[in-house]
């Protein structure tokens, strides 16, 4: 089985981050074999694998609609099918956590932001709806007096011809 850079780099930091963790721990938790983690641990220390610099995709390098399609890829997956399936994508089993929790948090952000723009336009609608009361009102109090001029200057146009 061929691991991406990024994978074996990965597994070589959980190694040796001095949580105390043994390769045989880390061996369970990610399916890959304890001779092929203690091959890559014996490499690192030989300087032929580089650690810090690998080229494989780390969580934050995903864009967040490939993320969420390996999310739900990852959810119908059983156990045993879920290290195979981690190793052929080149990710550890921290990364969906992390990117559910990340995209939760995209998703509760942009409802928040989509509710403070719907309370702008209701408050905005609002003050229209009052604008528009306003400008009907006038224009009926103008309708009113326009009538009024007219009948007035009629009434007035006929007490002239009388007198």
């Amino acid at each position: 089985m061929k691991y991406s850079p990024g994978f074996r780099s990965s597994v070589v930091r959980k190694t040796l981050d001095g949580s105390g963790r043994s390769v045989s721990e880390i061996s369970r938790e990610t399916g890959v074999s304890y001779g092929t983690i203690t091959n890559w641990i014996e490499k690192y220390r030989l300087g032929k694998l580089d650690v810090e610099d690998a080229s494989g995709l780390t969580p934050d390098q995903r864009n967040p609609g490939e993320k969420l399609t390996l999310l739900l890829e990852s959810k119908t997956l059983d156990e045993n099918q879920k290290g195979e399936w981690l190793r052929q994508h080149g990710l550890h089993s921290e990364h969906l956590p992390l990117w559910e929790q990340e995209l939760t948090t995209v998703m509760n952000d942009k409802q928040s932001d989509l509710n403070q723009k719907n309370a702008e336009l209701k408050k905005e609608n609002k003050r229209l709806e009052r604008e528009l009361a306003r400008k009907e009102k006038a224009l009926s109090e103008a309708a009113v007096l326009l009538t009024l001029k007219k009948k007035f200057h009629n009434l007035f146009q006929h007490e002239d011809e009388e007198t």
